[in-house]
């Protein structure tokens, strides 16, 4: 799949979540195989744009690969001037953000709440697109609600626009994230545009991934929350997509490791008193995906230093590590 100069190195996307894809774990999954991967959304409100928090998202120095950035808002002089931000900040992509559900959002009438305007969609498409020289993106969801579920409107509004790729959740932003996601309006956005069409929703594994882009036809899948606690699912996706055969599951030691240096990278990212609240609900994912212990994960946030969460880190992987060797000799 290619976005305007930039060939993907496979179909399997890392989906922007805000709060979730910031730099240390865009690093980590671009490591364990992602195609692309996508930054936590910024505002296009300049602003806000000194805050700590934007600082940290705006920076690009150390990104892997593509440099690909989502904005979000719903004026298009802001948008576009957001863009042109972002570019000269080294982004190599701009996203802009039509899909997120979350309340704070669509009160502000962006995300998928402008979904219900095509003509302002239409005039920040243009808006965007005019502004950069880079190629620019779309992530939208199907519809507002399941009575208006005008996705492929929106699509040929964009291509019409010049947009280079289209992502595409398979839910409403009424849905949010309830009941699954359905792909016929994936399929059916794909039938009506030329451009790059990457189905998202509910794709949690290399069989589900081979099976939507059967289905809808779409050129890559984009992974979201999948990816929480499993980052490995980008490299099993991508080798069972290239090959049709599963990839080994990592062992207790890789998952050690990783674990540990995802959250070295966080204290070192943010700092030790927001890198160690950050890493709690990063540990709470991995251990609830690959490593079940409650005990330990109530311990775990309760401790305050950057040391001390690693060390307790190493010794709980350690006990592990033993009790595996131990029923592999029993």
């Amino acid at each position: 799949m290619r976005i305007g100069p930039y060939q993907l190195d496979n179909p399997v996307i890392l989906a922007p979540m805000a709060g979730v894809t910031d730099l240390p774990f865009r690093q980590l999954c671009k490591e364990l195989g992602a195609g692309l991967t996508v930054s936590e959304m910024l505002s296009s409100n300049p602003r806000v744009w000194q805050t700590t928090k934007s600082q940290k998202r705006m920076g690009h120095a150390d990104e892997p690969g593509i440099k690909a950035v989502q904005i979000a808002g719903c004026e298009p002089e802001l948008m576009a001037a957001a863009a042109q931000h972002n570019v000269a900040n080294g982004a190599q992509i701009i996203d802009i953000n039509m899909g997120c559900p979350a309340k704070k959002v669509n009160k502000k009438m962006a995300g998928s709440a402008l979904l219900q305007y095509p003509e302002l969609v239409q005039e920040i498409l243009h808006a965007v697109v005019a502004a950069v020289t880079v190629p620019v993106t779309l992530k939208i969801r199907t519809g507002w609600d399941v009575g208006h579920r005008n996705g492929v409107e929106i699509a040929k509004l964009a291509e019409q626009a010049g947009i280079q790729s289209l992502a595409v959740h398979g839910r409403t932003r009424a849905c949010m994230y309830k009941g699954e996601a359905e792909y016929d309006t994936i399929r059916a956005i794909k039938r009506a545009v030329s451009i790059p069409v990457v189905a998202n929703g509910d794709i949690s594994s290399p069989e589900k991934a081979r099976e939507v882009l059967d289905y809808t036809g779409a050129d890559a899948v984009m992974i979201g929350r999948s990816a929480q606690g499993n980052p490995w699912l980008f490299r099993e996706i991508a080798h069972f997509l290239a090959t049709g055969e599963q990839l080994a599951k990592p062992d207790n030691t890789e998952v050690s490791k990783v674990v540990i240096n995802h959250v070295r990278r966080l204290h070192d990212h943010y700092g030790e008193f927001s890198g160690v609240r950050i890493a709690r609900k990063h540990v709470g994912w991995y251990l609830q995906q690959q490593q079940p212990a409650a005990e330990f994960r109530r311990q775990f946030v309760a401790i305050e230093s950057a040391t001390e969460q690693l060390d307790v880190l190493a010794t709980f992987f350690n006990s592990v590590n033993l009790e595996e060797t131990e029923r592999t000799y029993v």
